[in-house]
């Protein structure tokens, strides 16, 4: 019998050439113009799960938010783009024509063109980029002036214990009480969870906590106030949610319920994505949650809070306004407070607001506040009456994400109107997907959408004067990669989880480090990679050198080839016309829509329908003091032309070189100039830094002085209110206190007696009367015992 025959491997020799097999490793991004998106290998996905039923295959986490939204997103931008860039194409096709018929070429060419134009009018996302186009951009690393070791020595090393700051005596080491160290490797089933919330921890696939979860969790199941700061996307909103959950599963269950968590948020975005979390952490236990934001649905709010939910979760505005306008509903029954982007809750914007919540809430309850850029000055915590806090410091306030990619784009002073063009060839050569934009103000975050629009990119908007229905709807198109490009102002750059950013793009930098920090922080979440591109001027250097100083990984400078820049410059003068007419358009329908809605209140009004009247805890003219104070640049006045009088004559050079020097400044800060543009958006920068400036220069005011040398014993006794003295001689039945008022009635009357003498002539001695007068005075301040003066 034939033995089968085995294919041996042999092995290797040193000098034999091998061919290399192995697949490409995730090593740093390029991050360099491509001639098409740069796609994922979908064979499989790791994320994968068999699902039991259809409902759950149906099951949406924004199909809860349908009850809080009244009316439809109604988005008409788009259409208008498509309809401008059809219009274009039409164009260039006839300009083609028309040259082509002049110069006699041939039919096959007309016909090959014709094809390209209609596959480039039929794909609006992909972008034929020419290979002029393809130039790569020149990436340099930028030198750091402060040494590594210094950079160190301020971050602190270590991973297991908590960081401390700063090694000098701080003056607020008395108001704060540091952490206790925690340990890494804790896990979730070490934490003394109940069942339901590590059932849901496994739902929603979360193995280990992070630091600042592993560092809350235990302190705060404790009771106690906390003070957080931890880099973006390191799990914060789950950090204080878990052990909240925790103790309302042990609330009584009979009675009336009653509502004992109050989570307060800056923006309506961020408060639904707290809400969407919470649902998830929460949805194997019967703990009810309600969400009160602007922008939703008031009466759906109203019926949900009625029902006193165990948790709220709102934005300042629109809880106050539920406090006075629902019945039913008040903040009596709080016993938590949190406070999520803690900085910007006690900012001047929401100083007025957040005194009128705390004055609400009872001072027993247990606050909490957490924030990536927390600042710990004693006279901002103390507006929100923290009691022994506990500070948990786990990463650095001006720190960015340890696997953040940094790079810089300097714009030279003459250069200023290239913003946009630079954008623009950013976003089309190399960050085409996954991308999201921050500009400053609002009217400058719709013209760059609308640019990206016609240059054929998918491109959504999100900021102040859209409708939440939109803003909502723009966020979730973008999260669903319906949306390539995410255009944005400081709305979208606080505490939004969007899984999947991979490139943040500055249109320009914004006024302070911190809110950098925060922009930036929508990107490199959870463990990921990705990268920011900020747009610099020369009057943004200083944030630009904070950012350098604070970096731990080195800050790279993107340079784009001229002939690049100067072509996306031709594009964006093309493009003019269409972004003008659209927005005249845009202004038109708003004016219908304004006079529409003024008919129907007059109708309303002629029918005797009276609309319902809100209360507010301000009046009208303490709300326009507030907002004339919050002002970035002072109100124009009206004021009155001076009419010349009669016998004074008009002089015609006056008046031509007043013409001149208003041309001059409407040409500098004209919408219709990119220099005008980006010189708006500089300009509102530094405003914001003028008043950070001043804010940090404001003398502080002096609360408490902490006496260290003083024993426990002392302070627990200067603790003790001191009774009145009202209510000890009321209460005080003993002889001594029944003696001392004898005396005190005597003296007065002895008092009395001696002035009368004085008045009638009858003491003629003064000497005596002197001494008499002094010693009743000596004895009344000395507090000499009455029992042993009458025993003398």
């Amino acid at each position: 019998m034939a033995r089968p025959k085995y294919d041996l491997i042999k092995t290797i020799e040193d000098d034999e050439e091998v061919t290399d097999l192995s697949e490409p490793s995730d090593d740093e991004e390029s991050f360099q113009p491509t001639k098409q998106k740069v796609k994922r290998k979908a064979d499989f996905s790791t994320d994968f799960q068999f699902v039991s039923s259809v409902k759950e295959y149906n099951a949406n986490a924004w199909d809860d938010l349908t009850k809080y939204i009244n009316r439809k997103a109604k988005n008409k931008v788009d259409d208008k783009i498509d309809a401008a860039r059809k219009d274009r194409l039409k164009k260039n096709k006839e300009l083609k024509d028309q040259k082509k018929k002049q110069n006699g070429t041939s039919q096959d060419s007309d016909e090959d063109d014709s094809e390209n134009d209609d596959a480039a009018s039929d794909d609006n996302s992909d972008i034929v980029l020419s290979d002029d186009e393809l130039q790569k951009d020149d990436i340099k690393v930028k030198d750091r002036s402060v040494k590594r070791a210094e950079v160190l020595r301020r971050q602190g090393k270590g991973t297991g214990v908590l960081k401390v700051e700063a090694e000098e005596p701080d003056p607020e080491d008395d108001f704060f009480e540091d952490a206790p160290p925690f340990d890494e490797s804790t896990t979730f089933n070490q934490m003394n969870l109940s069942r339901p919330l590590l059932k849901a921890i496994a739902a929603m696939n979360f193995v280990h906590p992070t630091p600042i979860q592993a560092a809350t969790i235990p302190m705060a199941l404790q009771g106690r106030d906390i003070c957080g700061c931890a880099a973006t996307g390191t799990g914060k909103t789950a950090a204080y949610m878990l052990p909240v959950l925790e103790r309302l599963l042990y609330r009584p269950n009979q009675g009336a319920t009653t509502t004992r968590v109050l989570v307060l948020v800056p923006t309506r975005e961020l408060g639904v994505q707290v809400y969407q979390v919470t649902k998830q952490l929460a949805q194997f236990t019967s703990i009810e949650v309600g969400l009160s934001v602007g922008g939703l649905d008031v009466k759906t709010q109203e019926t949900v809070l009625r029902k006193n939910p165990d948790i709220v979760i709102a934005t300042p505005g629109r809880l106050i306004d539920h406090i006075r306008n629902t019945p039913s509903f008040s903040l009596d029954s709080i016993e938590v407070l949190i406070l999520d982007e803690a900085d910007r809750m006690l900012d001047e914007n929401f100083s007025e607001q957040m005194k009128e919540i705390v004055k609400q809430t009872a001072r027993t309850r247990q606050t909490m506040l957490f924030s990536a850029t927390m600042t710990d000055q004693v006279e901002d915590l103390a507006s929100v009456s923290l009691s022994k806090p506990v500070r948990i410091f786990v990463d650095n306030n001006s720190q960015v994400a340890f696997n953040l990619r940094q790079e810089f784009i300097r714009i030279r002073r003459e250069n200023e109107g290239d913003r946009e063009a630079i954008l623009a060839a950013l976003v089309c050569r190399t960050f085409r997907d996954h991308t999201m934009v921050f500009v400053t103000t609002k009217r400058q975050a719709h013209r760059v959408r609308l640019l990206l629009g016609l240059l054929g990119i998918k491109v959504g908007e999100l900021h102040g004067d859209l409708t939440q229905p939109q803003r909502l709807e723009a966020l979730r198109k973008f999260k669903d990669e319906q949306l390539d490009v995410l255009v944005a102002t400081d709305v979208a750059a606080r505490g939004l989880d969007i899984r999947g950013v991979k490139s943040v793009i500055n249109f320009t930098m914004p006024a302070a480090l911190e809110h950098y920090i925060h922009r930036v922080g929508r990107t490199a979440r959870a463990g990921r990679s990705g990268i920011s591109v900020s747009l610099a001027g020369e009057r943004e250097r200083r944030v630009v050198r904070e950012v350098i100083k604070n970096a731990t990984n080195p800050v790279k400078s993107r340079i784009i080839p001229p002939e690049i820049i100067s072509k996306y410059r031709e594009k964006c003068e093309v493009l003019k016309e269409d972004i003008k007419n659209i927005m005249e358009e845009e202004f038109q329908e708003r004016q219908l829509n304004k006079l529409e809605n003024q008919a129907n209140r007059a109708e309303k009004m002629l029918k005797g329908e009276k609309s319902e009247k809100r209360d507010w805890f301000q009046s009208r003219k303490e709300r326009e003091e507030e907002k004339d104070r919050l002002r970035l640049t002072e109100k124009p006045s009206k004021e009155k032309k001076a009419k010349p009088s009669k016998g004074e004559k008009k002089n015609p050079k006056d008046e031509k070189t007043k013409d001149k020097k208003k041309s001059k400044k409407k040409n500098v800060m004209n919408d219709d100039t990119p220099e005008g543009r980006a010189a708006k958006e500089l300009d509102k920068a530094a405003l914001l830094q003028a008043r950070l400036a001043k804010r940090k220069t404001k003398q502080k005011k002096m609360s408490t002085v902490y006496d260290k040398a003083s024993t426990q014993s002392e302070n627990a006794a200067s603790r003790k209110r001191k009774m009145s003295s009202f209510s000890t001689d009321l209460t005080d039945t003993s002889i001594k206190g029944v003696k001392r008022i004898r005396y005190e009635a005597n003296t007065k009357k002895k008092m009395d007696e001696i002035q009368k003498r004085k008045s009638s002539g009858v003491n003629k001695n003064t000497k005596t009367f002197n001494k008499k007068m002094s010693k009743l005075k000596k004895n009344e301040k000395g507090g000499k015992n009455v029992g042993s003066k009458k025993r003398r």
